[in-house]
């Protein structure tokens, strides 16, 4: 059902978790982005992760930093407990387990400061992917395109419009799509060789282990902060390196349906994070949670079923066109188009629409949530109405974002 060549056995992975996601305050205030719920019973780590599993690559560190309490249990629940003989997810925090005892600042820092795993593993390739997007991904391709590249390092590339590139890091390639220069947020960007479109760095990297080494001793005795973007690729062209390219839009897994194609989301702001938890219950997502060729994996609890209590002509317990999780409980109240996290409940004569609620919120009698993410453990009080009156809201405290959005943090 998964797909993993030999080529994966030989191969560590590194996954980037350590992000404070600060433009999704006040939901990132006390855990940091990869540990945010998504889709209600999943974390934003578990899609990388499920990627690495389906790939065959069960040799992860997870390296964490802000907040990090809850992301290294979660993967310490989950995660760690689905392993076999020499196969391993865990998680490295620098403030314990890093040889200079020092935060991690840069991405190629977070790497070159646990280089130790690295030459324990014995392995041929090294996988380094962030930890906060939400995609499928066959990884096992990419690499299989890095070895018959004969490639020191392979980036993983989105297709993108020009308009959209210069908010990003664009590399300009030759017609083999090897990468002959790096630039970011250019105002002209460099062109995908016969197209309008530019190919934008995922931020996810193959590596040749014995290259990676040499290039992150080099680039650290020039840079503090070392950074993949802004000295390594640059350093690996200054000297020769080969480098290429992988087209994300080419990578398939099993059961994609053609609407899934080049999926990819960066849900870096409450907006863009609502809108992508939206998409999963419309009637043809784009992100398909129930395809079982590739499933997305998390820690799923001893929860009970979900279930609706009351029948009656005005108290009726339903769900309609929404996600609910195990453990809730939709108890004479209406819910419509809408994320219910585990655990929670929908007392009596309440309307739940539009709206993302985190693990156990309690919505209490007559209360009314439109277009609105709830946090974990939050008591909604009898009566009240969040999404109706933007200034009521931020006069309890509520974040409103332009597009009306209304946050209820902790």
């Amino acid at each position: 059902m998964y797909a993993a060549g030999n080529i994966t056995r030989n191969t560590i992975a590194m996954v980037l978790a350590g992000g404070k996601g600060e433009r999704l305050s006040p939901i990132t205030l006390r855990r940091s982005k990869p540990s945010v719920p998504f889709g209600g019973k999943y974390k934003i780590i578990d899609f990388v992760l499920s990627n690495m599993f389906n790939s065959g690559i069960k040799k992860v560190y997870i390296l964490t930093q802000y907040q990090a309490y809850s992301l290294n249990k979660h993967v310490k629940e989950s995660w760690a407990r689905w392993t076999g003989l020499g196969e391993f997810y865990d998680t490295i925090s620098p403030e314990t387990d890093s040889i200079s005892q020092q935060w991690f600042s840069g991405t190629a820092d977070a790497i070159y400061q646990n280089l130790r795993f690295i030459n324990y593993s014995g392995a041929d390739f090294v996988v380094i992917f962030g930890g906060d997007h939400i995609y499928k991904m066959d990884i096992s391709q990419m690499m299989e395109y890095h070895r018959r590249n004969r490639a020191d390092l392979t980036v993983a590339s989105l297709e993108v419009s020009p308009e959209d590139a210069t908010r990003l890091g664009v590399l300009s390639v030759d017609e083999d799509l090897k990468v002959m220069s790096f630039v970011e947020k250019s105002q002209n960007p460099p062109r995908i060789p016969g197209r309008h479109s530019c190919f934008a760095s995922m931020g996810n990297y193959i590596f040749s282990t014995k290259k990676l080494v040499e290039v992150l001793q080099e680039g650290k005795r020039h840079h503090e902060d070392l950074d993949f973007g802004k000295h390594i690729i640059p350093l690996m062209l200054s000297r020769g390196d080969k480098i290429f390219a992988y087209s994300f839009f080419d990578n398939e897994v099993p059961g994609m349906e053609p609407n899934e194609r080049g999926y990819w989301k960066d849900v870096g702001t409450i907006d863009t994070y609502y809108e992508a938890n939206m998409d999963l219950i419309s009637i043809s997502p784009q992100l398909n949670l129930y395809n079982l060729g590739w499933p997305i994996l998390t820690n799923q609890g001893n929860l009970p079923p979900a279930k609706t209590i009351f029948d009656e002509e005005d108290r009726r317990g339903i769900n309609i066109d929404s996600l609910v999780c195990g453990g809730c409980i939709t108890s004479g109240g209406t819910v419509r188009r809408s994320i219910l996290g585990p655990c929670s409940k929908i007392n009596s004569y309440a309307l739940v629409e539009d709206s993302i609620l985190f693990d156990n919120v309690q919505v209490g009698r007559h209360a009314k949530i439109r277009r609105a993410i709830i946090d974990e453990n939050i008591v909604i009080p009898e009566g009240m109405e969040i999404g109706f009156d933007h200034e009521e809201d931020r006069l309890r405290g509520c974040i409103v974002t332009e597009s009306g959005i209304v946050v209820v943090a902790k």
